[in-house]
């Protein structure tokens, strides 16, 4: 059974950093992507950055562009969100979530696919807090 663990959120105050962490356990193919994404209350979950590993494609949400990087050690089992130049819209609990995907059937990257909902896998959370 695949399971996600995250860490690293936190307090911070705003043009602070954070870096998250999510670590994959149970994979049993490297077909997958992996991401993170985030909520705040009332609002529906969204896609900040996925990175695939299947087709190495990488996506980030317009607001986080420049600020945000997102990496994956050698091993392919953690996956890393550093988040820099934060701001208070930044304010969300963020969740890791992946998906098996040998390939898109609509030939779009697959980083994009995950980020745009497409998860199977999700972790518990964890609460970034961006005070002004």
């Amino acid at each position: 059974e695949v399971q996600l663990v995250e860490s690293g959120g936190g307090l911070v105050q705003a043009g602070g950093s954070l870096n998250l962490s999510c670590t994959a356990s149970g994979w049993t193919s490297e077909d997958y992507a992996i991401g993170w994404f985030r909520q705040t209350p009332g609002k529906e979950r969204e896609g900040v950055s996925c990175i695939s590993i299947t087709d190495d494609t990488i996506y980030y949400a317009d607001s986080v562009k420049g600020r945000f990087t997102i990496s994956s050690d050698n091993a392919k089992t953690t996956a890393y969100l550093q988040m820099n130049s934060l701001k208070s819209e930044d304010t969300a609990v963020y969740y890791c979530g992946a998906v098996f995907a040998p390939w898109d059937p609509d030939n779009r990257p697959i980083a994009t696919t995950l980020c745009s909902g497409l998860v199977t896998y999700w972790g518990q959370g964890t609460q970034v807090t961006v005070s002004s």
